[in-house]
């Protein structure tokens, strides 16, 4: 009997948690056979080399870059995950190869990478970046598409832990959305295909991680480079790697966007698009902005300006601290309203339990 595949059969183990960066993946890139065209594109700003690989004879060309904000590593883990699973070459696998033709940028922002920031090395954001292409980065990017003349773009990035999907307690583990291309939000046919083709993702993930997969705004901004992209007619989808229960490392997570790459290339090769229809891409619904990393109950407890029994809540700040990540406590709001509702854990300030455990997270120093 042939065993079943599973995620952890082609994890690239070696590349863990959320600092990710040039000299994480060289190794890995490096080692690749010949399938896996290895080019480097260019250089960024600090003149750090700008990777893609080319795998795959397929006549479906989809160009996939990850990281085009430096602190948003989740997906380029996703992308290499994908790429192992690419050279099993058996099953599913070998059909994507034949099928498809990927082009992947796994970090377009080497020196955000390094720093650990979401702007380039001139303090610019890339995804604002679409019309000027004032930036190194922007420039090779924008080459890339044009010389690839890819038929699909997966624009991959990191959401933050505060939000939950439409006004449930549910964290948006992963969150996607199909680019508007103009004001009106229209939906032609281009725009259609992207919302096929998360639609059929959506179908995949819920039976894995019900009510946790959320629809970004769509709100136009043609600065973005999803929606300048959509404006050319190329179907184009964000995917956005967000919070699992616990998982600050985005370890789980990184799992989930992994099967929905894998999702859609099955959904687009097999032809299984007509299947999905607007209607099911609106069911998704809406991320808000509900969490916090920390709320905390009878708050007045710690801090007696606060109204009886008040919440706070407690936000994590993402700090680069000898080549790994540490998440530092910030006070994030003193009162919790109406949108702010969530805690990814809940302390209870009145009880000796819950505040020796705020102070060994460094929690109570905050309201000294």
């Amino acid at each position: 009997m042939i065993k079943e595949i599973q995620y952890a059969d082609y994890k690239v183990t070696e590349i863990r948690g959320r600092y990710v960066t040039n000299g994480h993946i060289q190794d890995y890139l490096y080692e690749l056979n010949e399938a896996f065209q290895l080019q480097v594109l260019g250089k960024s700003v600090s003149g750090n080399p700008i990777y893609t690989l080319t795998v795959g004879t397929g006549a479906n060309r989809i160009l996939m870059w990850s990281q085009m904000h430096g602190n948003e590593s989740t997906t380029t883990k996703a992308v290499l995950d994908l790429v192992n699973y690419l050279k099993l070459e058996l099953g599913e696998s070998k059909n994507i190869l034949q099928n498809f033709t990927l082009k992947i940028i796994p970090i377009l922002n080497p020196d955000g990478a390094a720093a650990y920031t979401r702007v380039n090395a001139n303090e610019i954001d890339l995804n604002r970046d679409a019309q000027d292409r004032s930036q190194a980065e922007s420039k090779i990017l924008r080459s890339v598409y044009e010389e690839f003349e890819p038929h699909y773009c997966f624009n991959l990035h990191d959401q933050r832990t505060i939000f939950n999907v439409g006004r449930t307690a549910k964290p948006a583990t992963v969150s996607f959305l199909a680019p508007a291309f103009d004001e009106a939000r229209t939906v032609s046919e281009t725009r259609l295909q992207s919302m096929q083709v998360i639609a059929a993702m959506n179908k995949k993930l819920q039976a894995h991680i019900p009510g946790q997969i959320g629809r970004y705004n769509d709100s136009f901004n043609a600065n973005c480079v999803g929606d300048a992209f959509q404006m050319l007619q190329i179907p184009t989808i964000l995917f956005e790697a967000g919070h699992f229960p616990k998982d600050y490392d985005r370890e789980i997570t990184r799992e989930y966007i992994g099967m929905a790459l894998m999702e859609a290339l099955k959904a687009i090769s097999n032809g299984d698009l007509e299947k999905f229809t607007l209607t099911d891409y609106l069911s998704i619904p809406e991320n808000q902005k509900m969490f916090c990393d920390i709320l905390i109950t009878n708050a007045d407890v710690l801090d007696t300006s606060l109204e009886a029994g008040a919440k706070v809540g407690v936000l994590y700040q993402e700090k680069l601290q000898k080549d790994h990540i540490i998440f530092k406590p910030i006070l994030e709001q003193r009162e919790v309203t109406e949108e702010l509702l969530f805690g990814h854990e809940v302390k209870d300030a009145s009880t000796s339990k819950d505040r020796l455990w705020l102070e060994k997270q460094g929690i109570l120093s905050i309201f000294t």
